[in-house]
């Protein structure tokens, strides 16, 4: 009965997908590519002082992304530490400095690590002013990036890769915001809370009075969703009832994560004038998760304490089967969100978000942030298979030349080495082992360890899910990952724009009997191969020394 009931779930989101992927996709290239601009955007350019029909080169919009960027930081940090004096704080405390540092890099990162619990730390001011705008700012910036890649693909000698703010404004009013709505409705009809009621005192069975928190969940929810960028509400996240109350809110919360991710291909090949190379990412991607999705719950399902397999950190409500989809949309997108506990996951099945997260979270990834991964991935394995036949390395009509390639080389080393960084200066600093071993880590052993290597994946990712286990509100923990998500977000984007910009200014390669083509099936194998490949090669020793061996006990 599980096993149908798990086949269920995964046909119908794969049946939503399948109905939504064209509409959507088109709808996204018709909203970027569109001469025409709503009143509300007029009034945002004159307050910038933007014109809007003015194009910018890689470095000038590389500029307005990281200044952007930093302000965001900037005023995110002085609102949790002003917190008492603003409105609506609920009597709340200011958020210390260190831990104020690690979430407003945390939101403005898409990453949206919490080392807190929210409904104690954040009054609605910091939540609503704070938060949840960097939900919709931070995924903004991932579709600016996406688009600006997408239209190095599709210029002719162009010195411009669009303007950053004219992409900012229209993610925000024609994408993020009429999706958080619809999304934020379907969610209050589920169940999901809406209200402004602060702590109420009620009267437990057992005599005593427990405090209940309230608050603007559904609307912060949609758009945690939507944004791939997973900051809860409450500190169990989507695994509370009263962010995600039963299984079709928990449905609805894995569609919401994978609508745009998955239809960005399609927007990617009508924007560069040949849907058959968007249709191969869409494979590619899609190939992977299904192969991810059906790995981890088998792995779950193996983990048996009984004849429903393993219900640890799992709640009757979702089920493995409930609770491994959500889990592998999570950790495949950029979410980071959980509606169970990784950290209880069988050692295999913890291994596989771990995984998810290290193949560079492009399956289908963030919204925007998993497009331009699998671009970058698709150059590097267009110049593989160059090679490998003695041609030309060509991609979508664009030459991949040592610049291009050592770009992509980059953008590719950039995650494995923070995140082996990161974990091994935590053990290997006498002073900062001793700290995580003894005030941080709730396990010892494998475990222990998979704990702090699965919060540095997390953090370079910027997925922001963690192993429950490991307590990282600390001085050194505050700081590297923050550290790690500012890092593991910017010197990404600084190699794609540098690749847009060297795309762009190329001509278009014609097709001849000599081109290797990029949308056929073998090429979508090579994509899939070269990117898992690159993972295992990468991690391989790494999660031999935690999940793999722990698994293996």
């Amino acid at each position: 009965m599980a096993d149908w009931l798990a086949l269920g779930q995964f046909l119908a989101v794969a049946l939503v997908l399948a109905l939504v992927h064209r509409p959507l996709g088109d709808y996204l290239a018709h909203a970027y590519t569109s001469g025409k601009d709503l009143a509300p955007e007029r009034g945002v350019y004159r307050m910038l002082g933007v014109a809007p029909r003015s194009g910018q080169t890689w470095q000038s919009y590389l500029r307005s992304v990281l200044v952007f960027s930093a302000l965001g930081v900037l005023a995110l940090y002085l609102l949790q530490r002003m917190q008492p004096l603003l409105p609506a704080s609920l009597g709340l405390p200011a958020v210390p400095e260190g831990l104020a540092f690690n979430t407003a890099v945390s939101f403005v990162t898409n990453t949206n690590w919490q080392s807190y619990s929210p409904e104690a730390t954040m009054g609605y001011a910091v939540q609503a002013a704070g938060l949840a705008v960097q939900n919709f700012l931070s995924a903004a910036v991932g579709l600016c990036v996406a688009l600006a890649l997408v239209r190095g693909f599709a210029g002719r000698g162009a010195q411009t890769i669009g303007n950053f703010w004219v992409d900012l404004t229209r993610s925000v009013t024609r994408v993020l915001l009429p999706g958080a709505a619809l999304g934020a409705l379907v969610l209050l009809l589920g169940g999901v809370i809406q209200n402004f009621n602060g702590f109420t005192e009620v009267a437990t069975l057992a005599g005593g009075t427990q405090s209940i928190p309230g608050g603007p969940v559904a609307t912060q929810e949609a758009i945690k969703l939507l944004g791939t960028n997973g900051g809860g509400f409450f500190n169990a996240n989507s695994a509370h009832p009263f962010e995600n109350p039963n299984a079709f809110t928990s449905l609805v919360s894995v569609l919401l994560m994978l609508i745009i991710p998955f239809s960005l291909p399609r927007t990617f090949g009508t924007m560069i004038g040949d849907r058959r190379q968007g249709y191969a990412i869409l494979a590619a991607m899609a190939g992977i998760f299904v192969l991810s999705l059906a790995t981890m719950t088998a792995f779950e399902f193996a983990a048996a304490d009984g004849p429903a397999g393993s219900m640890e950190g799992k709640e009757t409500r979702f089920g493995i089967a409930g609770s491994t989809l959500f889990g592998s949309t999570s950790t495949l997108t950029s979410t980071g969100a959980v509606n169970s506990m990784h950290d209880s996951f069988g050692a295999l099945g913890g291994m596989m978000a771990m995984l998810n997260m290290m193949l560079g979270e492009i399956a289908p990834g963030g919204v925007g942030s998993g497009l331009y991964g699998m671009l970058v991935l698709a150059v590097v394995a267009a110049f593989v298979s160059g090679l490998l036949v003695g041609r030309t390395p060509e991609y979508v009509g664009k030459k991949i030349g040592p610049r291009e390639i050592k770009l992509a080389c980059l953008y590719v080393l950039t995650m494995p080495a923070l995140v082996l960084a990161g974990t091994s200066l935590s053990f290997a600093l006498p002073g900062i082992r001793t700290e995580i071993e003894e005030t941080s880590m709730l396990n010892d052993g494998q475990h222990g360890f998979s704990e702090v290597l699965y919060a540095f994946t997390s953090a370079a990712n910027n997925n922001g899910s963690a192993f429950a286990g490991l307590t990282a509100n600390t001085p050194w923990l505050n700081t590297a990952l923050g550290l790690a998500m500012l890092l593991g977000r910017f010197l990404p984007i600084i190699f794609v724009l540098a690749l847009a910009g060297t795309l762009a200014a190329q001509g278009k390669v014609p097709v001849t009997a000599g081109t290797l083509p990029t949308h056929r099936p073998q090429s979508v194998l090579v994509l899939s191969g070269v990117t898992v490949l690159v993972t295992a090669l990468t991690f391989f020793p790494v999660l031999a020394l935690g999940p793999l061996a722990e698994g293996l006990i």
